[in-house]
């Protein structure tokens, strides 16, 4: 049986973008906390569910640290925070008061029309396409552009540009051949294999999804669509 989280002494080495959000959040817990224990399978579905509504890295980064500092000057500081979810309260204020920010243009990240009109600039930029997929570009640059007219929040713009991202990456793998496919899947496994057996299944197979996405689009000059990465 492979040792559980709490039993391991050292994190692997960084070898892919999206294990990074992971193992960054482990690291800084594990070091704001003072202990040397790591994460439960518990705490690493939170980090999953953190990665998954979209909270950047330096956003749960800050949170975790409001909510040890807290911790630190309470009259319950001589008791140990066993769990990532002690901090779950104040990652999430900290992902309500980024929001805010960006809605009113006093965080450095680019706003929701800038990076619209930025996305439809790489699209424009795009190398290598097929025909599904030059078909797709070209029909997204246009909506991407449309979209940046009329304006819109987070809440409304992340998930119509996670779908977006959903058919375009749809429409590459029509064009790939299944061999190309199959390689940068191939790579992506040798990147994530010193998470195996310390992470719980579900974690890993959403690690390996949102790998596999980048590197596809990555290959085609293009970034990933979404306000996420650009908060990160």
């Amino acid at each position: 049986m492979p040792p559980t989280g709490r039993e391991r002494s050292r994190s692997p080495t960084l070898v892919d973008p999206e294990a990074a959000y992971y193992q960054t959040i482990e690291e800084g817990f594990v070091s704001l906390r003072g202990d040397p224990l790591f994460l439960s399978n518990t705490d690493w579905l939170l980090v999953r569910e953190w990665r998954t509504e979209g909270i950047p890295l330096r956003v749960v980064l800050r949170g975790i640290r409001d909510a040890l500092d807290s911790h630190a000057h309470s009259w319950g500081r001589q008791r140990k925070v066993k769990s990532l979810a002690y901090c779950a309260a104040e990652v999430e204020s900290a992902h309500q008061r980024w929001r805010r920010a960006v809605a009113t243009g006093t965080e450095a990240t680019p706003s929701p029309a800038e990076a619209l009109r930025a996305f439809a600039i790489a699209l424009d930029s795009a190398k290598g396409l097929g025909p599904a997929s030059q078909e797709k570009v070209r029909a997204l640059a246009e909506a991407l552009r449309g979209r940046e007219r009329e304006g819109g929040d987070l809440r409304t713009l992340d998930p119509w540009l996670q779908a977006q991202e959903a058919q375009l990456l749809a429409s590459l793998r029509q064009d790939l051949a299944s061999p190309a496919v199959g390689a940068i899947e191939a790579a992506v496994d040798s990147d994530l294999a010193p998470y195996r057996g310390r992470m719980p299944d579900k974690v890993l197979a959403a690690i390996r999804a949102e790998s596999v996405a980048r590197r596809l689009l990555e290959a085609h000059g293009l970034p990933r669509l979404s306000l996420f990465h650009l908060g990160s």
